[in-house]
């Protein structure tokens, strides 16, 4: 970031990693944002952009509405702003839609060399360790508790080098399992080393008939404290330092079905084309392009789920569908974040001479070439 002079342009880089590497790890993010960059290079370049193109080259990531919402603030920054991004991480995540704490942060102590720290997954587990927060990092206290201290540590004289750093740490020796401990730069401060550390004498004074030393007046982990771990979860050294940070269980993905149809038919050239549509502009997958699906009942019968797709196709091609016409393919399994859904997926060939229903929700047909150029999720390829 140094080495570009113009900041709104500096700003505007910084901007899209940080959006894309939400939930997405780096090696994922690399294509994507160079060719990005390479096709909108400027805010302004991408505030001109439709939400096609923006779907198009977001699909894959996951998570598409992030790519929604950049190109809304940029739209926002060059009809609002007079293309001038903000400059302080309180007006960044004020102005611009899509720019939460942690992004408006990063912005600012990058590209602007604001003091002001962040605290995103690897911070949180840097900071967890060295102080020994045992109570659920997940909750406000705890996280209002951490952006204390980022703001209180990060270095005024180089807060985007020094914020990259603590990321860097966690994302790099400060990992979630076997952490690199011996390697770790600020071994000496963490003070979840120093409780293994203590732990293991302890458990060696036992074993030699020594009694149990006297608590240190320092030690916290008596009484209410907010931030300890809780009485009911006692010290595990089997996980030495990875005790922290301790988070709350994880809620099971939703389990949802869903069928969907290829429709295929004989191009003009030959060529087999299939019908994609449209999803709603909200929601799930928003604005992305899919075979004609819609979600299944629980507990439905084979025959019944032939039924139900039956009848959702015939709205979309204007004729009463065949339920024997309908090839059952297999089944896709694809894992959202939060939803675990299988995909029944069935095939149908059309004659050349159907007709759609301009009336409904945007459709296509497509090339197989072509399919693969459009914003198509992952699970959509997947079928």
């Amino acid at each position: 970031a140094a080495t570009e002079p113009d900041s709104n342009r500096r700003a505007y880089a910084v901007w899209v990693s940080e959006i894309m590497l939400q939930q997405t790890q780096v090696a994922t993010v690399i294509d994507y944002y160079n060719r990005w960059m390479q096709k909108w290079p400027t805010l302004q370049a991408l505030s001109q952009a439709s939400l096609e193109e923006v779907n198009e080259l977001w699909a894959g990531l996951g998570y598409y509405s992030r790519g929604k919402r950049l190109q809304e603030a940029a739209r926002k920054v060059v009809s609002e702003l007079a293309g001038q991004m903000p400059r302080t991480a309180e007006d960044l995540q004020k102005l611009l839609p899509g720019v939460g704490r942690y992004t408006a942060g990063a912005i600012a102590s990058i590209s602007y060399g604001q003091a002001t720290g962040v605290v995103d997954g690897n911070v949180i587990r840097v900071l967890c360790r060295l102080r020994c927060i045992g109570a659920d990092s997940s909750s406000p206290a705890v996280i209002d508790w951490l952006w204390d201290m980022a703001n209180t540590l990060v270095d005024r004289s180089r807060p985007g080098d020094f914020n990259q750093a603590l990321m860097e740490l966690g994302a790099t020796v400060c990992v979630p399992k076997a952490p690199l401990c011996g390697e770790c730069p600020v071994k000496q401060h963490c003070q979840a080393r120093h409780r293994m550390e203590k732990e293991l004498t302890v458990a060696s004074q036992k074993l030699f008939g020594k009694p149990a030393p006297v608590p240190d007046v320092e030690d916290c982990g008596v009484g209410g404290c907010p931030l300890c771990p809780p009485a009911t979860e006692p010290w595990d050294s089997s996980l030495g330092v990875t005790n922290f940070p301790r988070k709350a269980a994880k809620k099971q993905p939703r389990v949802a079905r869903t069928a969907t149809c290829v429709l295929e038919r004989r191009g003009c050239h030959g060529a087999p084309e299939y019908l994609i549509v449209q999803r709603p502009s909200s929601g799930l997958l928003a604005g992305l392009w899919e075979f004609p699906s819609l979600p299944l009942a629980q507990g439905l019968q084979e025959e019944e789920q032939r039924e139900v797709l039956a009848d959702h196709l015939r709205a979309w091609i204007g004729q009463p569908v065949a339920m024997g016409s309908l090839r059952l393919i297999g089944e896709v399994v694809h894992i959202f974040s939060h939803i675990h859904q299988t995909y029944v997926v069935y095939s149908l060939p059309l004659d050349a001479d159907i007709t759609l229903d301009p009336a409904l929700s945007p459709s296509r047909w497509v090339t197989e070439k072509e399919f693969y150029a459009s914003a198509v999720s992952t699970a959509m390829k997947k079928v």
